[in-house]
């Protein structure tokens, strides 16, 4: 059964019934070519076979490596050394900030598939105003990451359910310079990832459970959003499942008596409890060594890194080193 959504119209049927009426609905109204099977569109590469769909950008990732340079570099298993701390004063100061601002714009698009490298890249977009000698080794890394597996990319399975499971985890005043915390999240399907992010936290927060309440208000305004988009198209998902590795922050979520603790806490990251108590969003305790969020915010050793990378149902295209 496939279910296209258009404006306010809903196409459902089994998969050739449902594209001929949308190809008909879209002929009454506008002068299109049918290009056939999607394969390729923006840099986006779609091969499909009978377990799912494989979304990868492989042509644009060995442009990007080509464009550097780094065509016959030595690969790297990670994009990022392990407590490696980037500020904006260590370092020369590029002489060419275009080119890096270039490269950092590019692996930005990149990330659209490969969600193994928004860390790293979250990271180096901080400096885009200025970059130095240390930034741009430290995106050649990212370089020589993707020139060992370009060909990743997401895997959509076929057989999948519709539930949605979000994990969320923080780094506590990880930033060297304002000491802001990240906030790391990503967001399933079923098995399927559909929504990832790793950003720095707007303020800075006084205890590492403040900062994980703002990586699971960000995660809650996700889940939200996506359980509206789901509403709208007539399909039923069900309370959401969030998942943190912070006893006091699922304590502050769903107690009320934590509130004279939670004073100096804004009053929109409340969002978690008011969710919770709506039967929306369901917390649950995840231990820190099955926490996927990891990956959005730190640099792991070379073996968790592989093991996140995994879970996150990535897969490498056959053919490809």
């Amino acid at each position: 059964m496939v279910l296209i959504y258009v404006d306010d119209m809903v196409i459902t049927g089994n998969d050739a019934d449902a594209i001929h009426n949308l190809k008909k609905l879209l002929h009454q109204q506008f002068h299109i070519k049918d290009l056939g099977i999607l394969k390729y569109f923006l840099g986006l590469e779609v091969a499909r076979s009978k377990t799912g769909i494989v979304i990868s950008q492989r042509k644009y990732t060995l442009e990007i490596i080509d464009d550097v340079g780094y065509s016959g570099a030595q690969p790297s298993k990670f994009p990022m050394e392990m407590n490696l701390k980037l500020t904006n004063h260590e370092g020369d100061i590029l002489h060419d900030a275009a080119r890096y601002r270039r490269l950092v714009g590019r692996l930005i698009y990149l990330t659209i598939t490969r969600p193994d490298i928004t860390y790293s890249v979250n990271i180096l977009s901080q400096f885009m105003h200025a970059p130095r000698k240390t930034h741009w080794d430290a995106a050649l890394r990212v370089i020589k990451y993707l020139k060992g597996s370009p060909s990743l990319g997401l895997l959509f399975p076929s057989n999948n359910s519709l539930t949605l499971k979000a994990y969320c985890d923080a780094n506590w005043a990880n930033c060297p310079m304002t000491r802001r915390s990240t906030t790391g999240y990503c967001v399933f399907l079923g098995s399927s990832l559909i929504s990832w992010k790793a950003k720095k936290q707007k303020t800075v927060s006084r205890s590492s459970s403040e900062a994980e309440y703002r990586s699971m208000a960000a995660a809650t305004c996700e889940l939200t959003w996506l359980r509206f988009l789901f509403n709208d198209m007539q399909v039923s998902v069900g309370p959401a499942m969030l998942l943190c590795d912070n006893q006091a922050a699922l304590h502050i979520a769903a107690n009320p008596v934590y509130h004279e603790r939670t004073k100096h806490i804004e009053l929109d990251c409340h969002v978690v409890r008011e969710k919770v108590q709506a039967g929306q969003i369901i917390t649950k305790f995840v231990p820190s060594h099955l926490q996927l969020a990891d990956i959005f915010t730190k640099a792991l050793a070379v073996n968790i890194f592989k093991e996140l990378t995994s879970k996150l149902n990535m897969l490498q295209l056959e053919g490809e080193c």
